[in-house]
């Protein structure tokens, strides 16, 4: 009875088993570059889980200091009869607020390594 490949026989078993070989040996060789690459990925920060706990802390600082600017000045117009412009102006202010929170984070982050207090040291 001849083998699927046209061969017969034990020549057709011993060429398959060489054809299973080396796809075995290339299939290794490919899985072991890709553990290499994602070792050197995590180790070079570029996929870190501390990355997107870095991020939702920025977008917390921006949208806390425009959220409290907008409620002061909703605030302010209420007591004061100014609308809009006390709205207006402490929205203004609470963007820059969380403008600066968020540079002053990244920074220390920067400066301190990502020791969870933004880089303040004991003083």
């Amino acid at each position: 009875m001849a083998a699927p490949d046209g061969r017969s026989g034990k020549d057709g078993d011993a060429a398959s088993d060489a054809d299973l070989a080396r796809r075995l040996a290339r299939l290794s060789r490919d899985l072991d570059a890709e553990r290499r690459e994602r070792a050197a990925a995590e180790q070079s920060g570029t996929v870190t889980r501390a990355g997107y706990g870095h991020a939702v802390k920025f977008a917390s600082e921006f949208v806390a200091g425009v959220l409290v600017g907008a409620a002061l000045g909703w605030g302010l117009d209420r007591l004061a009869g100014t609308s809009p412009f006390g709205l207006i102006g402490f929205l203004l202010l609470g963007f820059c607020a969380g403008v600066v929170n968020v540079v002053r984070a990244a920074g220390g982050m920067k400066a301190g390594g990502s020791r969870g207090d933004g880089g303040a040291g004991p003083s």
